[in-house]
């Protein structure tokens, strides 16, 4: 490993990133040229996240694996939204909080925490790093409403009867994050139109609790009782924790359209910059080419992939398939396909490991491999052909056992498929024979035999699993 760590070592530190802000990829430029600030938009926790929510979370993974690999120093901080968002986009329905309160029958804040950490939860389970930060947006609500009083008094906010709103018309390039496909909003159309609003596009700051009603969640404010909007939480935070701009802003595809927008508009009125310098989003996942949405009821947790007896890192190994920013079409078959790809990669790590006994350096072709993983890695976190890379080499017979085993967990600082966890597993000659027989009866279709061979294999505390790759044999537990 000595030489790989070295070779390692030397690599230039150059990543290229898609920012939605430019449309383009570009050489990522930290501010500061040994640490990046990575700021991910985090659940709303009245619910379960589902897997389309995890991938997002994934796909960060990734993106603060490779930082670290180039040796950066990552403050990487997620937001809780505990409070403030809505059941609409557009200031309008039940705080989701309460609504999940009403749900469930416990406090709002009973509900908050019990799904933070259910979501930490799922994080631990898909091997995903925790944050260097954790931000609840209901212990930053001081800090919004300095926040709100700032935009009040640069003339960006006018009060309607229920809240404190944000004017979009003053900020020129409004949705510039869209680019060429900015919002065409009609009031009445896309979006509800609130009574008092000034435009379709503005956006609440500070939403008034209704009167003669006594909310769970509601704060004295200089505009009356109530709680924040959704949109100014993660400014406040992120400009407390990570100055601005701060390097990396995450998120999924779905925050390009309003939610993102708007954190840019308040930095822009406030600071007269953009929040963050590079701006990066997670494609969806679909079902039967429609969208995971916990709203319409559509979600499969991964709770739901555990109770179906899948391992969480067999989702964690089909979202490396495909690139962040492509679709990914979720089904029960592709999930198999992706566990019985891993089952097959532990089974072939078991075996190089146990072989890893050749005491001769690396090859040049070892390293050969090594540059093209970091060349696919640094290129826009191309986890898909860094993967395909993975199963060439350990298919490749120029290479040694131990240059194979070696790579394979150089590659798993990124891909996080716990490789180096997987013990060396030991079948005893007798069973390996057992085995070979009843394959041999099985390509014969004698199956009268094939099946007494399989059952003294079992009696001697062993099973066989058939795959499209061959026979498995495991170790009862």
């Amino acid at each position: 490993m000595i030489l790989i760590w070295q070779y390692c070592r030397i690599t230039d530190r150059m990543i290229k990133l898609h920012n939605t802000l430019t449309k383009k990829k570009e050489v990522l430029k930290p501010l500061d040229k040994k640490k990046v600030r990575l700021y991910a938009c985090g659940p709303t926790v009245y619910w379960y996240a589902h897997i389309g929510n995890l991938r997002t979370y994934l796909f960060q993974d990734i993106l603060r694996r490779v930082l670290e690999y180039k040796k950066y120093q990552v403050k990487h901080v997620i937001n809780i939204t505990d409070v403030g968002q809505l059941t609409s986009d557009n200031d309008t329905g039940e705080d989701k909080i309460e609504k999940g309160a009403k749900r469930d029958k416990k406090t709002a804040w009973q509900v908050a925490r019990y799904y933070t950490e259910a979501f930490k939860k799922d994080m631990d389970r898909l091997n995903i790093k925790e944050p260097s930060i954790w931000a609840k947006a209901t212990d930053y609500i001081p800090q919004q409403i300095e926040l709100i009083k700032e935009l009040e008094k640069k003339n960006y906010t006018y009060l309607i009867s229920d809240g404190l709103y944000f004017d979009t018309s003053k900020i020129k390039d409004y949705g510039n994050l869209l680019g060429a496909k900015k919002r065409d909003v009609k009031a009445g159309a896309r979006i509800a139109m609130v009574k008092g609003k000034k435009n379709p596009t503005d956006f609440a700051l500070w939403k008034l609790s209704p009167k003669n009603s006594k909310k769970e969640m509601e704060w004295p404010s200089p505009w009356g009782k109530g709680f924040p909007g959704w949109h100014t939480e993660c400014v406040a935070m992120a400009s407390d924790l990570l100055g601005v701009p701060f390097d990396i802003h995450c998120g999924g595809s779905d925050h390009i359209q309003i939610h993102h927008p708007n954190e840019i508009a308040q930095s822009k009125a406030l600071y007269n910059s953009n929040l963050a310098n590079y701006w990066l989003h997670g494609e969806f996942l679909v079902v039967d080419k429609n969208k995971m949405s916990k709203s319409k009821g559509e979600t499969i947790t991964l709770k739901s992939l555990i109770d179906e007896k899948f391992d969480p890192l067999a989702y964690r190994y089909l979202v490396l398939t495909t690139h962040y920013r492509s679709f990914l079409n979720f089904s029960w078959q592709s999930l198999k396909s992706a566990e019985n790809s891993l089952d097959s990669l532990r089974d072939k790590i078991s075996e190089i490991k146990e072989k890893k006994t050749e005491i001769k350096g690396d090859s040049k072709k070892g390293k050969e491999y090594l540059k093209r993983f970091q060349d696919f890695i640094s290129d826009d976190l191309n986890t898909a052909k860094a993967l395909a890379l993975l199963w060439k080499l350990l298919k490749d017979k120029d290479l040694s056992n131990r240059e194979k085993y070696n790579l394979s967990l150089e590659f798993d600082k990124i891909f996080g498929l716990d490789l180096k966890s997987i013990k060396i597993i030991k079948i005893p000659e007798k069973i390996k024979k057992l085995a070979q027989q009843r394959e041999i009866y099985r390509e014969k279709k004698d199956w009268q035999k094939a099946d007494i061979k399989r059952k003294e294999i079992e009696s001697l505390g062993y099973y066989l699993e058939d795959t499209v790759n061959g026979f498995k044999i495991i170790k009862k537990s």
